[in-house]
Parts: C-alpha cells; structure tokens; sequence
C-alpha cells in the first residue's frame, strides 16, 4: 500500500504493546523502529512481534535512520516533551501517552511546535471513546436535566504500580487525575476557570508523593465540578472510571462508570407544595462504537491526521486539561484558590 504511515515507537514498556497491537492490525501503518533506553527492551518487542525493523537507543537517530513519519511516544511521563520536540522537529507526527508534558511551559511550547512544524501532536485521552461517558454527555446535551449546576467524581483505588509512579512528587494529580480532569471536560463540554485544591498523602500511602487530593474548579459555563480521589485507598474501591454525579435545574445523572448512566427527573405535572417532589428515572442509550478506549482513541487520531484536521485531543485542546493539572498542583503548594489560563 502507498502511503504508509512510517512508525517509530518509543517506548517499549506498559502500554506499548496496546498501541503496537493495534498499529500491526492496520494495513496503512508499517512499524519502521522500536525505541528504548534499553535496548533489550526494543529487541524483546520486536521478537515479541516478528518484526525486523531497527532498534535504537535515541529517538532522532531513529527517526533518521528508519525515515519515520510518525512516532508512538508511549515513554514515561518525564520523556514526553523530548521526544514530543524532537520528533516534530524532524518531520514527524507524534500520538503520544498522557501527559502532554510535565510543566504547563512545556505544554505551552509542544503547542508552539506543532503550529511553528504544522505537525499533528494528539494525546491519548482513552476515557472520550468510552460509550458510557458519550451516553452520560448525550444525556446533558438533550436537556433532560436542564442546565448543569455540579459536577462531582470520587475516585479511589489502590494502586500498587512500583516503579516511576511511587517516586513522583505528584502522582495522582499527574499521572491519572488528568483522565478525570478531561472526562469533565468532555461529560460538561466546558473548561475550567480557576480552581482550590487540597493535596495530601494519607497514612499508609506507600507514594513518596501525595497519593490523594480533593479539587475545587469553576468551569467556564458557571457550573461546579468537584474531584475527591486517592491512588493508595483500600477497600471500597471505585471504577477506574469514577463514580459520578451531575445535578441540572430539574434533575440528576448518576454514572457509577461501570454501568449504564441514568437519570432522576421531576415528574411533568402540577408539584406545587410538595417538600420533595416525585421524580422519573430515566436510562441512557449507550451507543455502539466500532473501537472503544485506546483504540477508539487512536482511530479518530489517524482520521484526523487523513483528513487534515485537528483530533479531538489535539495538544491545542489537552493544554486546557493539563491546565486543571497544574492548577490544582500549583493551589495545593500555595493553598490558595488559582486562575487558570493558558
């Protein structure tokens, strides 16, 4: 096939094996280069998948040497904008692993490369291509419960990964409330305005960082959107997706993010002097997508990148989750409430 899309990947840990996976099911992608600061890594994937291509140690000497014209970033976080940079800066397309970068100056200048270069740079954001999550916005979008006033998510896990995530100063905050932060975003269709944020490591927290945190934003359509979450919770434990609820002028959506939203509604009628009046329940169509999470993810991408558009999680959009992120780190340092702006 004409046209291929030349892929370097960098990275060769975690979830590098979803998005090889699903590369080599593509016809239009052909995987140039395995990329890894260790390299028996990237030769440990490429025998993993039968591929013959070459394996480097240096993203640049990749994308040199292989003619790469778009680069999988699956790195950790730290070694996003490097890689992020460098590759536009060499010609490439770049779809990479949250977080945009690890500093909101980072962000600002990813974005200023991808329209100084004019090279796409989408971020995976799985959590837009849940059918759930597009139910639960599709409810608010019809009306049902009127306008939204509140947002609320609790999210708890005990996540016991090792490794990067235990030594960072911030983990919950960067490395997973960014999920929640965009899934806000997407569930309200409004973007954050300032925010008041507690950050803390409980007892028993086996992060060195603060595993927990509980967040006050202001979104740009006057409602309210309220985080509680922690990383190194016990028992009890919530989706990975959260427990929601939002609550509009004439009713309430409950998504417990493992099942179907559904909503609570004032019943039509005359309620006049009722103290608590009656309420419908009404249940959201989840609709069929062809590829959900990841893949979902990576299929708008590479649309998007077709058909000379921006993906729904281009980095001129994501900045405004990352926003949320350092916002919300940037209040807990000063425990202050913050602007945010970008």
């Amino acid at each position: 096939m004409a046209n291929k899309h030349r892929i370097a990947v960098v990275g060769c840990g975690g979830m590098a094996n979803t998005w090889m996976e699903y590369a080599l099911g593509r016809e239009d992608c052909e995987i140039v280069a395995l990329v890894d600061i260790r390299p028996e890594s990237a030769q440990a994937m490429a025998e993993k998948y039968g591929l013959s291509c070459g394996v480097y140690t240096d993203p640049a000497e990749a994308i040199e040497a292989s003619g790469a014209t778009l680069v999988f970033d699956v790195t950790v976080p730290a070694g996003h904008f490097e890689v992020g940079t460098t590759a536009m800066r060499l010609g490439c397309d770049v779809f990479a692993e949250k977080p945009l970068a690890e500093t909101l100056e980072q962000c600002r200048e990813m974005v200023r490369m991808s329209e100084t270069t004019g090279r796409m740079h989408a971020v995976m954001q799985n959590r837009r291509y849940n059918p759930q999550i597009i139910a639960l916005r599709e409810m608010i979008e019809s009306g049902v419960i009127g306008r939204p006033g509140f947002a609320g998510v609790d999210f708890y896990i005990g996540a016991h990964f090792g490794g990067f995530r235990d030594a960072m100063d911030n983990p919950l905050l960067l490395d997973m409330a960014i999920h929640t932060f965009d899934q806000a975003r997407k569930i309200l269709g409004a973007d954050p305005v300032s925010v008041y944020c507690q950050e803390y490591n409980p007892p028993g927290s086996w992060y060195a960082g603060c595993s927990s945190a509980v967040c006050i934003f202001e979104m740009s359509d006057g409602s309210v959107f309220n985080y509680r979450g922690s990383w190194s919770a016990e028992g009890a434990q919530t989706s990975w997706e959260g427990e929601w609820r939002v609550t509009g002028e004439r009713g309430t959506i409950i998504w417990d993010g493992s099942h179907a939203p559904y909503a609570e509604t004032v019943a039509a009628g005359n309620q006049e002097g009722k103290f608590i009046r009656d309420f419908v329940r009404l249940e959201a169509e989840v609709p069929s997508l062809k590829n959900v999470g990841h893949h979902g993810c990576l299929d708008d991408m590479f649309d998007a990148l077709a058909h000379g558009r921006r993906a729904a999680t281009d980095c001129r959009d994501n900045i405004l989750s990352m926003a949320m992120v350092f916002g919300a780190i940037e209040s807990a340092r000063t425990g202050s409430k913050v602007s945010i702006g970008i």
